[in-house]
């Protein structure tokens, strides 16, 4: 799809259109002239690690020449599916720091947990490769800051997963939002409704075979090896996740905040629970936040739930969950219903709008970006994935505290709030520390 097709659409804003399958890249205008090959890594290849071996495998004269994980039960699978394709046998790594030390390494994909995100980055920042991060971009707060500091400041060009700010669907709904044919645009609500059922009880455990603990815990204290803190259900624990408002729910965040256009908050609230469930599970299955930016008049809503719920502006009909956006403006409002679409209804009687559906490949605009060397032309900027998920983090911290807290978005740092500020880090275990001078 051109972008002249894009703007005659913005012009049509009395006709629904619906274009899927497309991708954003265009060779023309991308590559260009580009021959060298970009040689990548994946670290963690258990879940969105295959995702990645796959997206990046698929972009143009780009080799995933590394595979690093922990537990090295999962090379085996993951080589046999990559030569199964035809694609060249990776080497194979445990320790991430002994793969940063590879010279013909061009950039690394981090699909590992979430307490890892931050410090894998920074060390890939200070070897001189270029990061694709998954989402969230941190653990906390401060961690992004300094993440942003070590991108900047080794001039490297770091992709935070955002993957819905790569879609033509949804950067059509900013700029239809930021153009004001919504009116004016006052409120964002992010919808998280997933199905998660009890994880259950699991005790402490000898150590898999073939499974390096220490490195998965890498930051996090030390403690003994449970099953439900180990493979995905880590998210559920503070120590190595943010529950479902930092692992789904971060997607929709950072799209609710892109269309407010909105930075950092100056109010933060949130109230929720564990509920039903008698489990291991630390994080809130059912949480309602909200953030106040008064300067700009505008407020965010976020809500996660885990079970049986209605849906809510068309979102969801027809599935299990219920997970979008839903922007309010004086004229009408918007729906995002997936990655790649919205919908749009206006005045009292919610008449239909322009509707619009595209795709795009976040993968490509991040290797299109490591052959420019240009930072301002990826789609999702880790400035832009640090803010966003440090709308998570501040939303848990007022969670975990019980009370509201008062932002300072310059500075970063709650106001008059020793206790709020102390969870905006957390104490690394060495050697797995994220200095403060990166």
């Amino acid at each position: 799809m051109s972008e002249m097709n894009r703007r005659d659409f913005m012009k049509k804003t009395g006709v629904a259109a619906t274009i899927t399958g497309l991708s954003l890249w265009n060779p023309g205008s991308n590559w260009a002239g580009a021959n060298d090959r970009v040689r990548v890594a994946v670290a963690g290849i258990r879940g969105r690690g295959k995702s990645h071996i796959s997206g990046l495998s698929s972009c143009q004269n780009v080799e995933v020449v590394a595979l690093c994980d922990v537990d090295e039960n999962l090379f085996a699978d993951r080589i046999k599916a990559m030569q199964e394709k035809g694609l060249p046998k990776p080497k194979t790594f445990v320790d991430i720091r002994k793969l940063l030390e590879q010279k013909d390494i061009d950039a690394v994909a981090y699909a590992t947990p979430n307490h890892w995100h931050a410090l894998g980055t920074i060390w890939a920042c200070q070897a001189g490769k270029d990061v694709y991060v998954e989402k969230p971009l941190s653990h906390n707060i401060f961690e992004g800051r300094k993440l942003v500091e070590a991108t900047r400041k080794y001039k490297r060009i770091v992709q935070h997963g955002a993957q819905m700010r790569s879609t033509l669907g949804i950067q059509t709904a900013m700029d239809f939002l930021h153009s004001g044919r919504l009116g004016e645009v006052y409120m964002a609500k992010g919808l998280c409704y997933k199905w998660r059922d009890t994880i259950g009880k699991t005790p402490d455990s000898p150590v898999p075979p073939g499974v390096n603990y220490d490195l998965w815990l890498g930051p996090a204290p030390k403690r003994p090896f449970s099953q439900n803190r180990f493979h995905y259900n880590w998210h559920w624990h503070w120590e190595y996740g943010n529950g479902d408002i930092g692992n789904q729910g971060i997607h929709q965040m950072d799209v609710a905040r892109w269309g407010l256009n909105v930075g950092l908050p100056k109010k933060v609230q949130s109230m929720g629970g564990h509920f039903m469930f008698d489990d291991d599970q630390e994080t809130p299955n059912s949480q309602i936040a909200t953030f106040e930016y008064p300067d700009e008049e505008k407020m965010l809503v976020f809500e996660v739930r885990h079970w049986i719920s209605n849906h809510e502006g068309n979102i969801g009909e027809g599935a299990s969950n219920t997970v979008g956006i839903i922007f309010y403006g004086s004229e009408g409002y918007m729906v995002i219903d997936s990655y790649s679409s919205f919908k749009t209804y206006f005045g009292k009687k919610r008449e239909p709008g322009p509707a619009f559906d595209c795709g795009g490949d976040h993968y490509q605009n991040f290797v299109d970006a490591i052959r420019t060397r240009n930072a301002a032309d990826l789609n999702g900027d880790v400035e832009a994935g640090h803010i966003s998920s440090a709308l998570c983090h501040l939303a848990n911290t007022a969670y975990r505290l019980g009370r509201t807290l008062e932002f300072d978005p310059k500075t970063e740092r709650c106001i008059n709030d020793d206790e709020a500020n102390a969870m905006l880090t957390r104490n690394y275990r060495q050697p797995f520390v994220v200095e403060e001078t990166v």
